[in-house]
């Protein structure tokens, strides 16, 4: 199916003061319009796919926002609004004493045939929530999965739309929802209160829930699919990693404890004894990250892909996308944090002295942070000439520069790292220094955790960490939680660690 377009475009332009909507609606480029900023005391802006322009020199008045403001619906207590039976979204900016001085006025588009990218996925029955950020396409996504499996499937689907972003506002839904049906929420505190109501109440196949982003959301989430219900949403993150180290969505693809392993099968694993592990089955069995508007990563076996995780062990991904005929195409992604490549296809790595690094297009600083944390002291060089080991980013590598090609023609590995999340950096790490005999960094601190997490529940008042990096920290809070106890962070940069307590025991 082509991807067909309905933005019911001037009826956002109707609620503008005549002398911004003229000018505005003049432009060439008006159908890839974004959205409209108002900002009191400020000339107004539009921002389109590919450019940002001042609509007029004269700035915005107390009574342009006026204008604006009662032509829309009444503002929720998430300072959203809309215009009755479209998608557009109205977001208000206030000062202190509540009044509006700023307007956010969002075109809201209907795009159908967006889902044939996943369409199978969504048809299979299986739960699958979609990651991304802000202003990729999720809740456009969602707005047409709920339709295909209501018209095309013919399923019973409710919509949960907490911001009526899904099915627009008014009473009547937007008819890019097809025969869904839209279960309104009068304040997104309500949120999981009406995810619970439309299951029992109604008896709906499929639930459709943008933004899950609190813990008894998460909860709620996990209940319906207890049930037996498919649930398709939206969770606040851009890959499966940010779900792992957020403890209030965790639950969401099984939740993570802190497991102590026997002697003998830390041994027979090759691990430490405390160790990171899922809890239960996942609330959703397939997770996709949508990278792109036309490109998405795909875990579909979630449950498979965290236990991978938390094992440090490289993930394979599918990714799929749509090329220039509109046909969906599809690829094996390697280590997602990491492809080596030179013009021989270099094999890894294996002399007996310190590898020598150079970085090209990677930061610094993040990379020797990681290897701080890993026990590891780097020998990075300032002359590719002298390196054993170049490192550079996707982007630099499909760039093919100049340095590239000639670290190909000298033959010296090329370590690609596709993203720098600490995750990828450390399997960067483990394939480089793979002959080194070091502990494993993350289970030794786990370990140090769950021994602080005893002597407080012993009687200790407090008990202090060593000094580790963000991603850690985030691990041990989450140990720390799941025990009933409180922790924060002390210290500046390097210094930064831990403290497990009791409350009120804080010292």
């Amino acid at each position: 199916m082509q991807k067909v377009i309905t933005d019911d475009l001037n009826a956002l332009l109707d609620i503008l003061p005549e002398h911004i909507r003229q000018p505005l609606n003049a432009q060439p480029d008006i159908s890839e319009l974004v959205e409209v900023i108002f900002d009191l005391g400020r000339a107004p802006e539009a921002r389109f796919f590919s450019r940002e322009i001042t609509i007029i020199p004269q700035d915005i008045s107390e009574l342009d926002l006026e204008y604006v403001i009662h032509r829309v619906s009444t503002f929720g207590e998430d300072n959203r609004a809309g215009i009755e039976r479209t998608l557009h979204r109205i977001s208000a900016i206030r000062n202190r004493k509540g009044t509006v001085i700023g307007l956010t006025c969002r075109v809201g588009r209907a795009i159908y045939g967006t889902i044939k990218i996943i369409q199978d996925l969504v048809e299979s029955g299986n739960s699958v929530l979609l990651m991304g950020r802000p202003g990729v396409g999720k809740t456009t996504m969602l707005r047409e999965i709920a339709r295909v499996l209501a018209d095309d499937i013919r399923k019973r689907v409710v919509i949960v739309d907490t911001s009526n972003e899904i099915a627009g506002d008014g009473d009547i839904p937007h008819p890019g929802i097809g025969r869904a049906r839209r279960m309104q929420v009068t304040t997104p505190s309500l949120q999981h209160a009406v995810m619970i109501e439309a299951v029992e109440n109604h008896m709906p196949q499929v639930i459709v829930i943008d933004e899950i982003g609190t813990e008894l959301e998460a909860r709620a989430a996990r209940t319906i699919a207890e049930r037996g219900v498919q649930l398709i949403g939206t969770a606040h993150g851009n890959t499966l990693e940010n779900l792992i180290v957020n403890p209030t969505l965790s639950d969401l693809i099984g939740g993570i404890q802190t497991v102590t392993l026997s002697d003998e099968e830390a041994k027979r694993r090759g691990t430490q004894k405390s160790i990171l592990e899922r809890m239960s089955p996942p609330t959703f069995s397939i997770v996709v990250e949508i990278q792109e508007r036309d490109k998405v990563a795909i875990h579909a076996d979630v449950a498979a892909a965290v236990d991978t995780i938390l094992r440090g062990q490289p993930l394979d991904t599918e990714i799929r996308w749509t090329d220039e005929n509109g046909d969906v195409q599809t690829a094996k992604e390697t280590p997602p944090g990491l492809e080596t490549k030179t013009a021989s296809k270099a094999k890894k790595v294996k002399e007996e002295k310190k590898p020598r690094l150079y970085l090209f297009g990677v930061n610094k600083g993040r990379l020797e942070q990681i290897a701080k944390e890993m026990h590891l002291v780097l020998d990075i060089v300032n002359n590719a000439n002298t390196s054993t080991i170049f490192i550079t980013s996707k982007a630099y590598y499909r760039n093919r520069t100049q340095k590239i090609l000639d670290a190909e023609a000298a033959n010296i590995p090329i370590y690609v790292l596709k993203s720098n999340t600490p995750n990828q950096i450390r399997q960067l790490l483990n394939s480089i220094y793979t002959t080194e005999p070091r502990k494993d960094p993350v289970s030794d601190a786990m370990q140090e955790a769950q021994t602080a997490i005893n002597q407080v529940m012993k009687g200790d008042p407090l008990v202090e960490l060593r000094p580790q990096g963000a991603y850690i920290r985030r691990l041990q809070h989450l140990v720390a939680e799941q025990n009933n106890l409180f922790s924060d962070s002390t210290g500046k940069e390097t210094d930064r660690h831990v403290r497990i307590y009791r409350r009120g025991m804080k010292g």
